[in-house]
Parts: C-alpha cells; sequence; structure tokens
C-alpha cells in the first residue's frame, strides 16, 4: 500500500472513531463523563491533538506530520499559558512562537527519517527566526518588564547578538 493511501486509510479510521464516539455520547450522555477535565484544562485537548496528529505520522510513516503536529501543539501550550495565567494581552507578541514550532517539527521530522542534515538547519533558522521575533514583539508590548528600567538595553543588546551571529554566519557558509 503507497504512503498516501495509508494516511488516508489511517485518517478514515480515526474519523470514523471520533464520529462513532461523539455518536455514543449524544445517545448516552453519561459516557461524556468519562473523559472529563477541569474547566481550565481545556487547552490540553488542543496539546492531545497535536499528539494525535504526530501518531498519526508516524503510523502511516510520514515523518513530515511532524510540523503540524508542533504546531498545533504549541499554540495548545500558548493557551494553556494564557489560560492559567489570564494573560489574554500575551497574544500579541506570543504569535510570534508559531514558526518556532513550525521549526521544532522540521527537525523531529528530520530525526524520524527525512533528510536529517537540511531538516535540522531548515529547522534551527526557522527557530531562531521565531526567537527574533519573539524578542522584539515581547519587547514592544512590554512582556520584558520585570527586568525594570534595564529592559530596553537587554532586547536591545540581544538584537545586537542577533545582528553579529548573522553576521558571522554569513562569513561562515561555504
Amino acid at each position: 500500500m503507497q504512503k498516501r493511501n495509508r494516511t488516508q486509510l489511517v485518517l478514515g479510521i480515526l474519523l470514523i472513531l471520533v464520529a462513532g464516539w461523539l455518536i455514543a455520547t449524544r445517545i448516552n450522555p453519561a459516557l461524556g463523563n468519562i473523559i472529563q477535565l477541569p474547566p481550565f484544562m481545556w487547552p490540553m485537548w488542543v496539546i492531545f491533538a497535536g499528539a494525535m496528529l504526530l501518531v498519526l505520522g508516524l503510523l502511516v510513516g510520514a515523518p513530515a506530520m511532524a510540523i503540524p503536529a508542533c504546531i498545533v501543539a504549541g499554540i495548545g501550550g500558548i493557551l494553556y499559558y494564557q489560560n492559567a495565567s489570564g494573560n489574554w494581552n500575551s497574544w500579541a507578541y506570543l504569535w510570534t512562537l508559531i514558526p518556532g514550532f513550525a521549526g521544532i517539527g522540521t527537525i523531529l521530522a528530520g530525526l524520524l527519517g527525512e533528510d536529517l542534515r537540511h531538516n535540522i538547519r531548515q529547522g534551527l533558522n526557522t527557530l531562531l527566526v521565531s526567537v527574533i521575533l519573539f524578542v522584539i514583539f515581547s519587547g514592544i508590548f512590554g512582556a520584558w518588564s520585570t527586568f525594570g528600567p534595564y529592559t530596553q538595553y537587554i532586547l536591545i543588546g540581544l538584537l545586537f547578538v542577533f545582528g553579529i551571529w548573522f553576521i558571522v554566519r554569513a562569513f561562515w557558509r561555504r
């Protein structure tokens, strides 16, 4: 069976199982109490969906499924933090972590069987861009205020270090 056919087969089976579960909980609502999370834990369902995407990718032999799996699970992690802390305004800068989740997924895909060297390089580049964006946007929106009056200098220093890194990399490449 080809990889694409296996992917569609497993995805079809998973959708049928989810539909079966939903029908069963409509017929007998008490079944819905089997899996019960406290109200503040709802983002765990998003993280669980990311884990299921990774398992699906492993089952069908598609390591690239690690990329959307990490993105979904990472967004679940952001939502968990925001829900637990009540800091919903943090979305103004936490969205910059999403490319980093894609970078982690790319590295994971490389470790799971795709072109390891290429994926690690691409994943680290994406991760670095995500960190730089996070530093810039979190600085703009005041997430670094815990450092007091030295906040602006820390941000400037981090941007300076990233700039030096890019210059060194430009000369370091073959």
